[in-house]
C-alpha cells in the first residue's frame, strides 16, 4: 500500500472508531429530551445506556473473532453498514422499547466493528515508528471521541432534535464504508480460527443477567426473589464461561491474556473504574439539565473540564512518566484524586453549585483520569504476543463496557430508590412539589456518586495490591525507551 494510502486508510479507521466511541457519550446528551417524548420511567431510562453498552462489551470477543474467520475487512464493512441501519432505527423509534432494541443492535455491530478497525490498523501499519505514529494519532482521535460526543449531543438536541443524535451516524458510516471499499485491503483470515459459540453465549448471558438483575432492584427490592436469581445467575453463568475457556479448542479469552498479573490487575482496575464512571455522568447530565436549567448545549459545554483534565493527565503526567516510574504511583494517586473528586461533586445542593463544586470536581475527576487509564491501557496491552494483541485489546475493551453497564444499572438504581424514598418521607401539606422533587433528585444523585466514589477507591486498592511491576512492560519486537532525566520534565 502506497504511504499516501495507507494515512488515508488511518483517517478511515479512525473515523469509524470515532463514531463507536462518540455513542457512548451523544446519547448521554439527548437522554432528558429522550425521556419526557418517550415517557420512559427514571428507572428504565438508563437502558438507552445499557443496551449498547452491554451488548457492546458482552460481544467483543466473539466479534474479534468473526473477523478472524471472515476477514478484517469484510467484519468493518459489516459493522459500518449494520450499525448506521441500528442508528436510523433508533432515531426513528416511537417508543422506549423500539429505542432500547436499535441501541442493543448499535452494540452488536459495534462489537464486530471496533476489533476489525484495531487489527486493520496493526496489519497496515507494519513498519515501528509508523505504527507508533499511527497508533498515537488513533489514540487522540478516540480520546477525543468522549468529548465531542458530549458537544455534538448538545448542539443536536438543542438546534434540530434528539433523534439527530441517532440519525448523524448515518452519514459518517456512509463516507467510512466508502473509503474502506477504496482503501482497505483485505485484512486475511486466520485459518485456524474458530467460533466458540458456547462461550459467546455463557459470556453474554451472565453479563446480561447481572446487568438486568441490578436494573430491577429499583422497582422490585433487592431482596426480590426474580432480582436474587438473576444475579446467581450471573455469577453462576461467569462462573461456567471462565470453566469453558479453559477447555475451548480455541477459546474466546485465551489462557495467556489472563494469566498475566499486570493484566489481571489493568482490567479489574479498568472494570471498577467504569462501574463509577458510567453513572456518574448520568446523573451530572440530569443535574445539569433538570436541576440547574441549563440547555443541553451548555450541558455539553459543562463537560469541557473532564476532557481538559484527561488530555493533561495522559499527555502531561502519564506519557512523561510511564516508563520512568512503578505503573502503580501513577493509577493509585490519579484514581485517589478522581474519589476525591467525586466526594466534591457528591456534595451539590439544588442550589448553583458549578463553579464551586463541579468545575473544580471535574478538573480533579479528568487529570486523576487520564493518569490512571493511560497507564492502565499500557499495562494492558504492554509484552503481549503478537497473536493474543487482539484479545487483549478486546478483553480491556470488554472490562470498560461491561463496568459501564453494570455500574449505570447499579447506580441508576441506587439514585432511583433514594430519591423515591426522599420524596415519600419528606411529603406533606403545604409543601411544594416541584421543589421537593428537586431536591430529592439531588440527594438520589448524591448517595449514588458516594457509592461511584466507593467503586473508585476499591479500583485503586486493587491496583495497589495487585500491580507490583517495577516499569510498564514493552510490547513484543519494541526495544525499551531510554529514560529522559526527570530534571527536565515540564
Amino acid at each position: 500500500m502506497a504511504e499516501n494510502r495507507r494515512w488515508w486508510a488511518l483517517v478511515v479507521i479512525a473515523l469509524a472508531q470515532l463514531m463507536v466511541i462518540l455513542d457512548m457519550t451523544i446519547v448521554n446528551i439527548a437522554l432528558p429530551s429522550a425521556q419526557t417524548a418517550l415517557n420512559m420511567s427514571d428507572g428504565n431510562r438508563q437502558w438507552v445506556i445499557t443496551a449498547y453498552t452491554l451488548a457492546f462489551g458482552g460481544l467483543l470477543l466473539l466479534g474479534g473473532r468473526v473477523g478472524d474467520l471472515a476477514g478484517r475487512k469484510l467484519a468493518f464493512m459489516t459493522g459500518l453498514l449494520g450499525f448506521a441501519a441500528a442508528s436510523a432505527l433508533g432515531g426513528a423509534a416511537t417508543g422506549s422499547g423500539m429505542l432500547f432494541g436499535a441501541r442493543a443492535l448499535q452494540g452488536v455491530f459495534a462489537a464486530l466493528l471496533a476489533p476489525a478497525a484495531l487489527a486493520l490498523l496493526t496489519t497496515t501499519f507494519t513498519d515501528p515508528r509508523e505504527r507508533g505514529k499511527a497508533f498515537g494519532v488513533f489514540g487522540a482521535i478516540v480520546g477525543a471521541g468522549a468529548a465531542i460526543g458530549l458537544l455534538a449531543g448538545g448542539l443536536l438536541t438543542e438546534y434540530l432534535d434528539w433523534r439527530w443524535c441517532l440519525y448523524v451516524n448515518v452519514p459518517i458510516a456512509i463516507v467510512a464504508f466508502a473509503g474502506a471499499w477504496v482503501l482497505l485491503d483485505s485484512g486475511g483470515r486466520r485459518e485456524d480460527a474458530r467460533l466458540d459459540a458456547p462461550g459467546a453465549l455463557l459470556g453474554s448471558a451472565g453479563m446480561l443477567s447481572l446487568v438486568y438483575g441490578f436494573s430491577e432492584a429499583e422497582s422490585r427490592s433487592w431482596g426480590d426473589a426474580l432480582v436474587l436469581g438473576l444475579l446467581a445467575a450471573g455469577v453462576v453463568l461467569l462462573g461456567l464461561f471462565g470453566l469453558w475457556q479453559t477447555r475451548a479448542r480455541v477459546p474466546l479469552l485465551p489462557m495467556s491474556v489472563v494469566k498475566d498479573r499486570q493484566r489481571v490487575g489493568a482490567f479489574l482496575t479498568i472494570l471498577f473504574v467504569t462501574i463509577g464512571m458510567f453513572g456518574v455522568f448520568l446523573f451530572l447530565t440530569y443535574y445539569f439539565q433538570r436541576v440547574l436549567g441549563y440547555s443541553p448545549l451548555k450541558t455539553g459545554l459543562a463537560y469541557l473540564p473532564i476532557t481538559v483534565g484527561m488530555i493533561t493527565g495522559s499527555t502531561q503526567i502519564a506519557a512523561r512518566l510511564l516508563h520512568r516510574v512503578p505503573p502503580r504511583t501513577l493509577i493509585v494517586p490519579g484514581l485517589l484524586l478522581a474519589a476525591g473528586a467525586l466526594a466534591i461533586i457528591a456534595q451539590v445542593g439544588v442550589e448553583p453549585a458549578y463553579a464551586s463544586h463541579v468545575l473544580p470536581g471535574m478538573l480533579m475527576l479528568g487529570l486523576g483520569m487520564g493518569t490512571a487509564m493511560m497507564t492502565c491501557v499500557s499495562l494492558a496491552t504492554g509484552s503481549v504476543a503478537p497473536r493474543d494483541s487482539g484479545a487483549a485489546s478486546a478483553t480491556f475493551n470488554t472490562a470498560q463496557q461491561v463496568g459501564g453497564s453494570i455500574g449505570t444499572a447499579l447506580l441508576n438504581t441506587i439514585a432511583a430508590s433514594v430519591t423515591t424514598r426522599y420524596a415519600t418521607a419528606h411529603a406533606g401539606p403545604g409543601v411544594d412539589r416541584r421543589a421537593l422533587a428537586s431536591r430529592a433528585a439531588v440527594h438520589g444523585f448524591n448517595v449514588a456518586t458516594w457509592w461511584a466514589m466507593g467503586s473508585l477507591l476499591l479500583a485503586a486498592l486493587i491496583a495497589a495490591l495487585v500491580v507490583d511491576a517495577h516499569r510498564v512492560p514493552v510490547p513484543e519486537g519494541r526495544a525499551a525507551p531510554v529514560p529522559e532525566p526527570v530534571e527536565s520534565i515540564g
